[in-house]
C-alpha cells in the first residue's frame, strides 16, 4: 500500500524537516503505526473559537478531497456512538464534534482544532478490546479538553490560522496518503520555532494520558485500557525494528510513560468492565475488510470458529457471514445471518448486513422488505435508511431513494457521500434543481466554494421567481458567497 515519493533528494529533506518539526510543535499522541497522525487539541488563549472552527474546516475540506475514508454507516455509527459516551465526561468546551474514519489498516488516531476527531480502521484491528479503543478516543478528547493547540500558539506568540491548516492539513494528509500531497502541503506552509519542543510535547502526552483516564472512569468504562493500548503499541513497535515509525523516533513511548499509566490506572477502583457485543462486530467487519482476499477472510474465521471457545461467539460467527458475503458464497452467508437473527431479533448490525447480502443478489423485494420492517422499528436510524436508499436506486426507483436520503442529508449535513448518492437520486427521478443543490452541498463540504457556487446558479435559474424553493436557495447562495469572500481574505 507504501507509496513511493518521487520529489529529488533536496525536496524530500526539507519534507522530512517541516514533518518533523511540525510533529514535534503540535505535540503528537503516540499512536502511530505505519503512519503519524498528530494529537491537536484545544481552543483559547490567542486562537478564537471562530479560528478554531475556520482551521478544523479547512482540514476537514482536506481531508474529505485526499484521504480515503470509510463510508461504511455501521462503523460511523458506532464510532459515534463510543464518542459520546465519552464526550458528557470530557472537560470540553466545544461539544459539536465531527468524526472521520480513515480507511487504512494502521494504528492511529488524531485530534485537530475545530473538534474533528479522527481514527484508522486499524484502530480497531489492534486494539482487542472496547476498553482498549476506548482510551485512545479519551486520550485524543483530553488533547482537545486541555486546550494543548492554542497553548503551544501561546508559547509561541503566533496566531495565524490560515496558515496553521494548511501545515496541520499537510501532517494529516501525508500521514494517511502516504504521498507527496501532505508533503507539498507542509513544505509550502510558515515554518514556525521548534526548540525546547520535545519536553512540551511530552508534558502535553502525560496530561492527556492522566485526563484520558479520569474522561474513561466517569464514562463507565476501565482506565487499565489505556496501559494495555500501550502496551499494543511498544510490542508494535518491537516488531517493526528498523522500519519504527519516523515519529516514533521523535516521541517515543517509553516504558516509563507505560508504567506511569499502569500506575495511574491502579489508582481507580478495581473494576472490570465488560465490552459491549457491537464493538466485536464492528471489528469483525473491518477484520474482512483489510484481509488480503476474501478466500483468506473466510479460512480466517472458520479457523476462530473452529476453536471450542467459539462456538457460540456471534462476532466470530458474523464475521465468517461477512467473509462468505466478499468470496460470494451467499447461500453460507445468508445461513449464518438469518441464525444470528433468529438468535438477536432486531438488532439492526445483522439486519443491514443481511439486507447488504440479499442486495448483492439482486433480491430487492426480500432487501427492501427487510429494511422497511427495520426501519419502522428504527426510525430514522442511520445504517437501516442509508441501506434502504440504496435498494431503492439498485432497483432504479429513484423517487423513494430521494425521499430517504433528503431526511438524512438534514440530520446528517456533514456527511458528504449521502450528498453525492441524494445527488444521483435526484437524477433518478429528474428533479435537475434537486441534483444541483445536492451538488452543491457536496462541492462545498469538499472546499470547492466556486463549484458549489455554480450549482446553486444552475438551480436558481431552473426556479420561478418568488417561490420558497428558490428563496431557500437564494439564501444558500448568499451562505456560499460570504465564505469565498472570507477564503480570499
Amino acid at each position: 500500500m507504501t507509496r513511493t515519493y518521487r520529489q529529488n533528494s533536496d525536496t524530500r529533506l526539507l519534507a522530512r524537516v517541516c514533518l518533523a518539526g511540525a510533529l514535534l510543535l503540535f505535540g503528537a499522541s503516540g499512536y502511530a503505526q505505519e503512519s503519524s497522525l498528530p494529537s491537536i487539541g484545544g481552543s483559547g488563549g490567542l486562537i478564537s473559537g471562530q479560528q478554531e472552527a475556520e482551521i478544523g474546516q479547512q482540514v476537514m475540506s482536506s481531508i474529505r478531497r485526499s484521504a480515503p475514508q470509510i463510508q461504511d454507516p455501521l462503523i460511523y455509527d458506532y464510532l459515534q456512538a463510543i464518542t459520546y459516551r465519552l464526550v458528557p465526561s470530557a472537560p470540553l468546551d466545544n461539544r459539536d464534534l465531527k468524526l472521520v474514519l480513515i480507511d487504512s489498516p494502521a494504528l492511529n488516531a488524531f485530534a485537530v482544532p475545530g473538534g474533528i476527531v479522527g481514527v484508522n480502521g486499524g484502530l480497531f484491528l489492534n486494539a482487542a478490546t472496547e476498553q482498549q479503543f476506548a482510551s485512545v478516543m479519551a486520550h485524543e478528547l483530553a488533547h482537545l479538553s486541555q486546550r494543548h493547540f492554542a497553548r503551544r500558539m501561546e508559547q509561541q506568540e503566533t496566531s495565524a490560522p490560515l496558515t496553521l491548516a494548511g501545515m496541520i492539513a499537510g501532517i494529516v494528509l501525508s500521514a494517511v496518503t502516504q504521498s507527496d500531497i501532505g508533503i507539498a502541503a507542509i513544505a509550502g506552509t510558515q515554518a514556525l520555532s521548534i526548540q525546547n519542543m520535545l519536553a512540551y510535547s511530552r508534558s502535553h502526552e502525560q496530561e492527556a494520558d492522566r485526563v484520558g483516564m479520569e474522561i474513561l472512569a466517569n464514562a463507565g468504562m476501565d482506565p487499565r485500557g489505556m496501559p494495555e493500548m500501550f502496551e499494543v503499541m511498544m510490542r508494535q513497535n518491537r516488531l517493526q525494528g528498523r522500519q519504527m515509525p519516523e515519529y516514533l523516533s521523535t516521541h517515543p513511548l517509553t516504558q516509563n510513560r507505560v508504567a506511569d499509566s499502569r500506575n495511574r490506572a491502579e489508582q481507580f477502583p478495581n473494576e472490570r468492565i465488560p465490552d459491549g457485543q457491537e464493538y466485536h462486530l464492528i471489528r469483525s467487519r473491518l477484520q474482512v475488510r483489510y484481509a488480503q482476499t476474501p478466500e483468506l477472510a473466510v479460512k480466517t474465521f472458520e479457523s476462530y470458529l473452529a476453536r471450542d471457545d467459539a462456538k457460540r461467539n456471534d462476532a466470530i460467527r458474523f464475521g465468517l457471514g461477512i467473509a462468505y458475503q466478499h468470496n460470494r458464497q451467499y447461500d453460507k452467508a445468508e445461513q449464518i445471518l438469518r441464525e444470528l437473527l433468529d438468535n438477536n431479533p432486531g438488532r439492526i448490525t445483522f439486519q443491514v448486513t443481511l439486507a447488504e447480502i440479499l442486495l448483492d443478489q439482486e433480491r430487492y423485494d426480500d432487501a427492501r422488505a427487510l429494511m422497511q420492517q427495520a426501519l419502522a422499528r428504527n426510525p430514522r436510524n442511520y445504517p437501516i435508511t442509508w441501506t434502504l436508499a440504496n435498494i431503492h436506486i439498485a432497483d432504479g426507483n429513484g423517487d423513494s431513494a430521494a425521499h430517504l436520503l433528503r431526511d438524512l442529508a438534514r440530520r446528517l449535513p456533514d456527511r458528504e457521500q449521502i450528498w453525492l448518492r441524494l445527488a444521483e437520486a435526484e437524477g433518478m427521478s429528474r428533479n435537475i434543481v434537486g441534483v444541483h443543490r445536492a451538488r452543491a452541498e457536496y462541492y462545498a463540504l469538499m472546499g470547492d466554494l466556486q463549484s458549489a457556487q455554480r450549482q446553486l446558479r444552475q438551480a436558481q435559474e431552473k426556479l420561478p421567481a418568488g417561490s420558497a424553493e428558490r428563496q431557500v436557495v437564494n439564501e444558500r447562495l448568499n451562505d456560499i458567497a460570504d465564505s469565498l469572500q472570507a477564503s480570499r481574505g
